[in-house]
């Protein structure tokens, strides 16, 4: 990222951090700011080595609260990449995880942003919401993966109010996994990815798979019978074999992620 970024990707070992730095704005964001989420995302997915990734926002307030609405005024409109706002919500095909570390208000874009992460960890000031009917505008693409996460009720709630709620309704919505204080939120994620990355690269990504992909079939019938090519590749893997003769032997696999 050049002088004038405003996320800061930091990559320790397989462990990829993104953050949006945009404090002066509670990090909403503007077309390069999309922009450089969207190639974050994309050297994420392209670098093998990159195992797990966080996206945070920095300061103590927000997390990020959407679009920057005067930019938006200023140009008429919206200007984000084929990948969706921050670069995720519409990327389809990452089947490595990200986990959100929610260090504040995570409110319109940047509740969808929390809607597309695999595990979600906030602090316990953040508000959480879709208040985009307010504004009049309406939360698009966070509609349909709210209905896909949550009970029709509670979507119907939190998308026609566009009321603000807090981190214990969220986890009590299924929203988020945990709730972490501020000092503690940086381990508390830390600690999570940790967990993942001592499963198999290749069997993670196939999990994501079967998952993301199985929700999609009409039926569960027809989930169990879908194809997978991860998991088809993964049967037959390095990292299998070698997961086997780890749990024979009484030791700690060695991943060769093929």
């Amino acid at each position: 990222m050049n002088d004038d970024s405003t996320i800061l990707v930091d990559c320790t070992g397989p462990i990829m951090t993104i953050s949006i730095d945009r404090p002066e704005v509670l990090n909403a964001l503007d077309p390069p700011s999309h922009r450089q989420l969207s190639e974050a995302f994309d050297r994420y997915a392209a670098d093998d080595d990159l195992r797990v990734a966080i996206i945070t926002g920095t300061g103590k307030k927000a997390f990020c609260v959407g679009s920057d609405l005067k930019v938006r005024a200023e140009m008429g409109g919206d200007d984000m990449p084929a990948t969706g706002f921050a670069g995720l919500t519409e990327r389809f095909d990452l089947l490595k995880p990200v986990i959100a570390a929610i260090n504040g208000h995570a409110i319109g874009g940047g509740l969808e942003i929390v809607l597309a992460c695999d595990i979600a960890i906030a602090v316990p000031q953040a508000k959480f919401g879709l208040p985009e009917v307010k504004v009049g505008l309406t939360a698009s693409g966070g509609l349909h993966r709210l209905a896909r996460q949550l009970p029709i009720k509670h979507v119907m709630e939190i998308a026609l109010t566009g009321a603000l709620f807090d981190a214990n309704q969220a986890k009590e919505f299924g929203l988020i996994n945990r709730i972490a204080e501020p000092e503690n939120l940086r381990e508390t994620v830390t600690s999570l990815a940790e967990e993942i990355l001592e499963g198999a690269p290749i069997s993670v990504r196939a999990t994501k798979q079967i998952i993301a992909d199985g929700l999609t079939e009409a039926s569960l019938q027809a989930a169990f019978s879908a194809d997978y090519s991860v998991y088809e590749k993964m049967l037959t893997s390095d990292d299998a074999k070698e997961g086997s003769r780890a749990f024979l032997e009484k030791r700690q696999p060695k991943w060769k992620n093929r």
